[in-house]
């Protein structure tokens, strides 16, 4: 992981730290995936990686998406010590991107070229349309939000400040939405930059908290309304504390995979 060096790896011997990556990115992807619908489960997501093979009676689509994702968790590890960059970040669009598309207005490796939104269901049972940044104020937007990924990623935080510069950073990505297709899988990408770059491992949204993730971001894009370069990418932040508290619940798995090989290592001390 270049000259990065994750603070749940210390004490760690050799292969522990490689096993403890592995469950990372078999965890990164399978909740990442699964949360857009992908039907493979965490043990086929760790087969259709670690053996480039297919599993029987599953869409081909799904390995596409799961490879793709791993692939692009690589390219996160290889940029850790550098800016991201506009290209960089067209990039891993294209990684994830499981589609082959001859359409215009659904470019890949580019900013969307059409208005996107979606309906959500309120609390109160209200069905509410969620319309999304512009394309035209999608660069501005994208611009700022680099700036800032850019910025939080350049300091070490400590992991309750790196949590919450991920749900922010989530949080604006989702909101702009940027490309016609894999936002949620690029933003649960990029948000943990900052995460990484301050030497934790990452945050992984488990797809059992599908409904109450969606929920959550609902919730405040409605509240929050579209955003525009006047208003800024986090024109509100008190409301951001539910996505906030949600990120640092979800820590807990990173953290049982941690305390799993620290309790690996000690049985291998005494």
């Amino acid at each position: 992981m270049n000259s990065i060096e994750l603070k749940a790896f210390a004490g760690l011997d050799p292969d522990l730290r490689a096993a403890l990556l592995g469950q990372i990115r078999d965890l990164w992807t399978h909740g990442s995936t699964a949360i857009e619908g992908n039907t493979l489960t965490l043990g086929e997501t760790k087969f259709v990686i670690e053996e480039g093979l297919t599993v029987s009676g599953k869409p081909l689509k799904d390995h596409q998406e799961v490879m793709g994702h791993a692939r692009a968790i690589e390219l996160i590890y290889r940029w850790l010590d550098e800016d991201l960059t506009q290209d960089r970040l067209f990039e891993l669009h294209r990684a994830v991107q499981h589609q082959v598309t001859l359409d215009f207005l659904k470019p890949c490796g580019a900013w969307k070229r059409e208005s996107n939104g979606t309906y959500a269901v309120t609390a109160d049972g209200r069905q509410t349309f969620i319309e999304y940044a512009a394309p035209a104020d999608v660069p501005v937007l994208m611009a700022a939000w680099r700036e800032a990924l850019n910025r939080l990623s350049r300091g070490e935080l400590s992991e309750t400040d790196a949590l919450d510069a991920y749900a922010r950073l989530h949080l604006g990505f989702v909101h702009i939405h940027p490309f016609w297709d894999d936002n949620g899988r690029l933003a649960r990408l990029l948000a943990n930059l900052p995460v990484l770059r301050s030497g934790h491992l990452p945050v992984v949204i488990d797809a059992r908290q599908r409904k109450r993730y969606i929920d959550t971001l609902a919730e405040y894009q409605i509240a929050v309304g579209p955003l525009t370069p006047a208003a800024g990418l986090w024109p509100q932040p008190k409301l951001e504390a539910p996505f906030r508290g949600f990120c640092h619940e979800a820590y807990a798995a990173t953290r049982a995979l941690v305390d799993q090989a620290s309790a690996q290592q000690a049985s291998r001390i005494r």
